[in-house]
């Protein structure tokens, strides 16, 4: 029922298939929910908590079992799990939410990537100043979008879900839906920005960034050797130029000389911003998702 086999990429293709609509906000944001899982059925025009209700809350004990097996249903790692899902993902944090051990948090992860629940990305190094006596944190990510909502969402308010007490769930979803959408919002843009640029020069890394300095949801490298910075947007806002000089302020800091800025929005930019648009400052809306499906 859960895929742990398939790309993102890939299951968001499926899900858009088996979920045809032209609504690319709202396949982001139910693919945030549903994404990597056998769902039929689903009218993703409908609010994302009526259908979290219908089709997880209130079928709770058989989808519980169904995440069990695939999880051992060890309660370390569903306290790790959750950790990850609630917070940034990077370990410290996440071992200090789950209150465990250095030591123990690193074989959990270990076991939970074996079993294709989690994936580990490292911080890039060429362009800062810390040493390698400083470390940095790993960054943990599931590879399943539907996981990752149940450890947000359900694993941890489990007690009034089994007794048909749905309050929590809900409160939980509307004061963190934007903020929880936007990793995956994130992950399918490295998507879109790698399809985009393809043709003419190719991207051959992609992933978020962090040190001491400064942290991006968008580092990548073209095949020419063009370094990319941007940011994701995942708000109801149109996005201002301030969001532009913030990223170039964020890049001189991190002593990173970006050669193209991008930056993906929900919603749309200001016509200041759009003015700007060019070889140096590609701007990318939910719309342009459509270009993954095609």
């Amino acid at each position: 029922m859960i895929s742990d086999k398939q790309t993102l990429l890939e299951q968001f293709k499926l899900f858009c298939k088996e979920h045809p609509s032209k609504n690319f906000e709202d396949l982001v944001e139910k693919f945030t929910i549903f994404g990597g899982v056998g769902w039929g059925n689903i009218d993703t025009s409908k609010p994302s908590y009526a259908l979290i209700e219908q089709f997880i809350l209130q079928d709770y004990n058989y989808i519980r079992n169904d995440v069990s097996d695939i999880t051992g249903g060890a309660p370390l790692y569903h306290a790790l799990l959750s950790a990850i899902a609630m917070g940034d993902g990077k370990t410290h944090a996440s071992y200090k939410r789950a209150k465990l051990e250095k030591s123990v948090g690193d074989k959990a992860v270990e076991e939970l990537t074996e079993r294709g629940i989690i994936r580990i990305e490292k911080p890039k190094k060429e362009f800062t100043s810390w040493t390698d006596n400083e470390k940095l944190d790993n960054k943990l990510y599931f590879t399943t979008p539907f996981l990752r909502f149940w450890f947000a969402f359900v694993s941890p308010l489990f007690k009034g879900i089994r007794d048909g007490d749905y309050s929590e769930v809900k409160k939980r979803w509307e004061n963190r839906e934007a903020e929880f959408t936007n990793l995956i919002f994130t992950q399918l843009s490295y998507e879109l920005l790698q399809f985009v640029f393809s043709e003419q020069d190719p991207i051959i890394e992609i992933s978020s960034y962090w040190d001491k300095e400064a942290e991006f949801e968008i580092f990548a490298k073209t095949q020419s050797g063009k370094i990319i910075v941007g940011s994701t947007k995942y708000t109801n806002a149109k996005i201002k130029k301030s969001e532009l000089t913030r990223l170039q302020e964020l890049a001189k800091k991190a002593n990173i000389d970006a050669d193209i800025f991008v930056i993906i929005s929900k919603k749309g930019f200001s016509s200041e911003l759009k003015s700007l648009k060019g070889e140096n400052l590609r701007l990318y809306t939910a719309k342009n998702f459509k270009l993954l499906t095609e």
